[in-house]
């Protein structure tokens, strides 16, 4: 049997004072309930712990959940100015054309008209132009498969997120 030791970032984590714990949690979520619902499982033995209590999280969060977590995010091809994280996460919109990014905007409008919400997808490793194909298969959904969909979404990217906190050296 071998043991491995706690990543040096989710040591970190399970130590942290609440406020900054819950903090940290809503750069990778922007839901209070999931950022709650992981603090309260604290502290973490491995990452897988941190994952599958993060997955759960996901699972039981409510519409407005959703929507709140969902606020946390630019719409596809537009990061927040001056966030790492949403310029990292939609790397491959950056070399895009200008023809896909206008594309994208006026698909990411539309699907907002429809859903009341951003499109989300977990953007990191995908090309722009397989993001755009993800919003025209998509936009074809229901409200209620679109938010399944969403959900799953929400829960890779909280995945990629959280193994970086994880991760992460002093």
């Amino acid at each position: 049997m071998t043991t491995t030791s706690t990543p040096p970032g989710l040591a970190r984590f399970n130590v942290l004072e609440e406020h900054a714990a819950l903090a940290a949690l809503h750069e990778a979520c922007a839901s209070t309930e999931w950022g709650r619902r992981l603090l309260a499982a604290r502290p973490y033995a491995a990452a897988d712990a941190l994952y599958a209590a993060s997955d759960a999280a996901m699972a039981e969060l409510s519409t407005a959940d959703l929507q709140e977590a969902m606020a946390g995010h630019p719409p596809i091809g537009r990061p927040k100015p001056g966030d790492p994280t949403s310029a990292r996460e939609q790397r491959g919109m950056a070399g895009a054309t200008e023809a896909l990014k206008a594309e994208m905007l006026e698909l990411n409008l539309a699907y907002q008209e429809k859903f009341g919400h951003v499109f989300l997808i977990c953007a990191t490793g995908r090309t722009g132009e397989q993001m755009r194909d993800a919003v025209k298969e998509r936009i074809g959904n229901s409200p209620e498969q679109e938010r399944e969909i969403v959900r799953t979404e929400l829960g890779k990217i909280n995945r990629i997120r959280l193994a970086r906190l994880v991760e992460e050296d002093a």
